[in-house]
């Protein structure tokens, strides 16, 4: 299994379009994020974990030629608005894409581009097709997903684990039953927007003390904020076994 960050930012935060700041104005590549989102490799074929507003951009970055099934995570705009971009995958393999989702996010989509669930249907739209999920395992041709209930501040989000690599975004509370469901990982992967205090994300303090409660070998953090400042000189205060993940990383398990 060879898991690929799409992009690792946030929309939070000051309109990069007009920032001057140092991460924003930086050379170094690995300051440069994407909305944040995974493609997972797997002998079933593609996955691909949200539609982010850069799915378009993100397919042709890594060259996905072919894609098995979308993961929702919840249905905030940035994971979401990509989703009229599946309609390249429906043209070159001439059927519908499964689109795993709870019912909330569900209605969501169906709410969003609801041209694509039309009883007309015009020719071109993407051809979705929906697949409930809620907090037990499924999965995808043989592939087995389990799906991690965490918090947004008062929105249910889901993470998964595919085998031993946990993907957390969004969240900024995991009770006590769903830790247990990452226990044993040998990669976590969770959000850490900024240093300052936030709403719904975990800070980078209350990243670091979540991963080390749960002792995972090896944890990136992804979701990342400008705020947090730039990938070389925060990577140089994480402990061992901790890194900014970036846009382009590779992880094979």
């Amino acid at each position: 299994m060879k898991i690929t960050f799409l992009g690792t930012g946030t929309s939070q935060g000051v309109p990069v379009i007009a920032c001057n700041c140092r991460v924003c104005t930086s050379a170094d590549k690995k300051d440069n994020r994407l909305r944040s989102s995974i493609l997972v490799e797997t002998e079933a074929g593609n996955i691909v974990v949200d539609t982010t507003p850069d799915f378009r951009y993100q397919m042709l970055r890594a060259k996905v030629q072919h894609l098995e099934a979308v993961l929702i995570t919840h249905s905030h705009k940035d994971h979401i608005a990509g989703m009229d971009d599946i309609r390249a995958f429906n043209y070159f393999q001439q059927k519908p894409i499964d689109i795993y989702a709870t019912d909330f996010s569900q209605n969501v989509i169906m709410r969003e581009f609801a041209y694509a669930f039309a009883d007309f249907k015009y020719p071109g739209i993407p051809e979705l097709n929906l697949r409930t999920i809620s907090d037990e395992a499924f999965s995808v041709k043989g592939f087995n997903i389990m799906p991690i209930q965490v918090m947004h501040y008062k929105m249910p989000v889901l993470g998964f684990r595919f085998g031993d690599f946990t993907y957390i975004t969004d969240a900024n509370f995991i009770a006590e039953e769903e830790k247990e469901k990452i226990k044993g990982s040998q990669v976590l992967v969770l959000n850490a927007l900024r240093r300052e205090k936030h709403i719904s994300h975990f800070t980078l303090d209350e990243a670091i003390a979540l991963a080390q409660e749960l002792q995972v070998p090896q944890v990136y953090f992804t979701h990342i904020s400008h705020q947090l400042g730039r990938h070389e000189e925060v990577g140089r205060e994480l402990p061992a076994g901790m890194a900014l993940a970036y846009d382009g990383l590779e992880v094979e398990l």
